[in-house]
């Protein structure tokens, strides 16, 4: 969203290349900033952190924004997935799953500490991964 300063065309030409478009916000960035585009894009991406670097932790703050955002979406004429990314592990992906996030974006939590495998099996309940 941030990034766009015509976001509508950007949206149009990403289609007429065949690709779904998803817009992002910012975490200080208002849901009302994609009022005029949510029916045009495939997928809507909640930054929970501020962009820039991994390991931040998840702006609790935030959870509002991402169940207004899955209602917003839900009025939509055809399928949106809600993405988040940013403080996702063990201790928020359940209250991410309670507000209707389809799409998780892990980093730290799953590579931190060269730990991969054990960080994989230990991220989240699977009553978590298997909504």
């Amino acid at each position: 969203m941030e990034a766009a300063v015509h976001l509508y065309r950007l949206i149009q030409q990403i289609k007429e290349l065949g690709v779904k478009p998803t817009v992002t916000l910012n975490p200080a960035t208002p849901l009302s900033a994609i009022d005029n585009v949510l029916g045009e894009v495939d997928m809507v991406l909640v930054m929970t952190v501020n962009p820039g670097f991994g390991g931040q932790r998840f702006i609790h703050s935030l959870l509002p924004k991402v169940h207004r955002c899955r209602e917003m979406i839900d009025n939509v004429q055809h399928p949106v997935l809600l993405q988040v990314d940013g403080g996702v592990h063990e201790n928020t992906i359940d209250d991410l799953v309670a507000a209707g996030v389809d799409i998780f974006v892990a980093g730290s939590a799953i590579f931190e500490d060269g730990e991969c495998a054990a960080n994989i099996r230990s991220e989240g309940t699977y009553e978590s991964m298997k909504r």
